[in-house]
């Protein structure tokens, strides 16, 4: 067929006007530093535009099944409608006040031009239907295609999609990971999650990030979805620091040309800004706004939440035997234990009196999620119940005990585990967090470092056992000097 045939064949399908009007480009956003990505995009559009073509022809049946989920202006009024009726059967307590709060500040937030967030609330304040509320009311505001949930662990991504599909029902929400339940999986959502052409996305760091990077045309196809977004980086401190040069590097350029708003989310903001040392470098994330407000209104929030009392032991180069820490679990009725290491989960476990609750990452998937949904029912019935769990538990999974124990680590993984403490603060007094040296050290890598900063630095200030509410600000002092270290010796390894 001869080209001109083509094009006439082309253009009597009526493409979109903005894409036949619209002036050829002079340069590549962001300039020469960034023309590598521009490339990328331009061969996901390509690549994707290619599927589909080759798929309208040798399937339209297939092809039909495509482009089916509501759109966001749909999504928002079932979300208003949703909290309207959580609003109401929700108790006056004070934690409660604290989320209406947080959720008000998010909607007001979202009125702000697009650009770089930041949504820093302890844990328990409601930061996912808020950052949803943000999204949502930022995309409908700046015309933004879709949202993209990107969450770190597929523990947390299962909880967080059933609580979108109760929001907005099972036909709304695309969940992308390799974990996700096959018999759930339907044609359509299959083929959605090829190119994410829908409009509320939860999936991995892994698949998020792996998109951006990848090399294989079928996994770039979905790389020019994700322009004229809104993604929220849920649990943001676990961005994995050795990846961090080019995965800010990525987000800048994304945020600054092609039209994406990012949230970071959590409650123990990781140390991203730019940093300067006499002979290195760290190009970090600048000009991010906090949803909450300035520092003294973050401080505030996190005082109005305070729930726990953090202990620490005498010296915390004293491990206690398992042995002892089981006695000790045992005399609580309700308690959780979160340890580093899967072995010494199933260790302790075996330990305890019968009927403690094991969870840890060796569990399949469905397994994981049925203990966690047992653990919730027994807890809301108000039964004895022990657990003993890896740092599974610490993002994303809600979780209300009295008394706490965490294994020494990072102050950022002591301040997640709290949030599992005195949840809803319906507790008379403080729930206690009880910080012990286990007699393992954490797994080789970043969590052991910074379980051995974290031990230093406590026996230097020990500042968390009056002040736990101080825990995010600590956290980032102690954290963010390893993570422009670790972030600079990849980049130099990989230079």
């Amino acid at each position: 067929m001869k080209q001109t045939d083509l094009l006439a064949e082309a253009l009597a399908q009526a493409p979109p006007a903005d894409i036949l009007n619209a002036p050829p480009p002079t340069s590549n956003p962001g300039g020469q530093r960034y023309h590598a990505l521009w490339i990328r995009l331009l061969f996901s559009c390509l690549v994707d535009a290619d599927f589909l073509d080759t798929e309208q022809f040798m399937s339209p049946e297939k092809a039909g099944l495509r482009g089916q989920y509501p759109a966001l202006a749909e999504l928002e009024p079932r979300f208003e409608a949703y909290m309207t009726a959580l609003t109401a059967r929700a108790d006056d307590t004070p934690v409660n006040q604290m989320r209406a709060l947080v959720l008000d500040r998010c909607r007001n937030a979202a009125e702000q031009m697009p650009g770089l967030f930041s949504l820093t609330v302890p844990t328990g304040g409601g930061k996912t239907l808020a950052s949803l509320a943000f999204a949502l009311h930022h995309a409908r505001r700046h015309g933004k295609r879709r949202i993209l949930y990107v969450i770190p662990y597929t523990s947390i991504i299962e909880q967080t999609a059933d609580v979108f599909r109760g929001v907005f029902g099972e036909d709304a929400v695309l969940e992308h990971h390799s974990n996700f339940d096959s018999e759930r999986e339907t044609p359509r959502s299959r083929l959605a999650c090829e190119n994410w052409d829908t409009s509320l996305i939860v999936t991995t760091n892994v698949q998020f990030f792996e998109s951006l990077f990848a090399a294989r045309p079928s996994r770039t196809r979905k790389l020019h979805n994700i322009l004229d977004s809104v993604v929220i980086l849920d649990e943001a401190q676990l961005l994995p620091p050795e990846f961090l040069t080019p995965i800010l590097s990525t987000i800048r350029e994304l945020s600054g040309h092609y039209g994406v708003s990012f949230v970071l989310c959590t409650a123990t903001q990781p140390a991203l800004a730019s940093q300067r040392g006499f002979d290195w470098r760290f190009d970090g994330l600048d000009d991010v706004r906090e949803i909450m407000g300035d520092a003294t209104a973050v401080q505030e929030l996190h005082t109005s939440l305070r729930r726990v009392e953090v202990s620490l032991p005498a010296d915390l180069h004293a491990p206690t035997s398992w042995e002892a820490l089981a006695a000790e679990l045992a005399t609580h009725p309700r308690v959780l234990c979160i340890v580093d290491r899967r072995d010494d989960a199933r260790l302790l476990h075996g330990l305890l009196p019968t009927g403690a609750v094991h969870l840890s990452g060796l569990m399949c998937g469905q397994h994981r999620a049925d203990v966690i949904a047992m653990i919730k029912e027994r807890l809301v019935a108000d039964e004895p119940l022990r657990v003993i769990s890896t740092q599974l538990v610490e993002a994303g999974v809600d979780l209300d005990f009295p008394v706490v124990y965490r294994a020494l680590a990072g102050l950022d993984s002591i301040a997640q585990a709290a949030g599992r403490c005195n949840r809803e603060g319906r507790l008379f007094n403080l729930g206690r967090v009880v910080v012990f040296a286990p007699p393992t050290e954490p797994p080789a890598g970043h969590l052991r470092q910074l379980a051995m900063r974290a031990g230093n630095f406590c026996n230097v200030v020990r500042p968390i056992r009056s002040r736990p509410n101080c825990l995010p600000n600590i956290s980032k002092a102690c954290t963010g000097a390893k993570v422009w270290k670790v972030s600079i010796e990849k980049a130099f390894r990989c230079s």
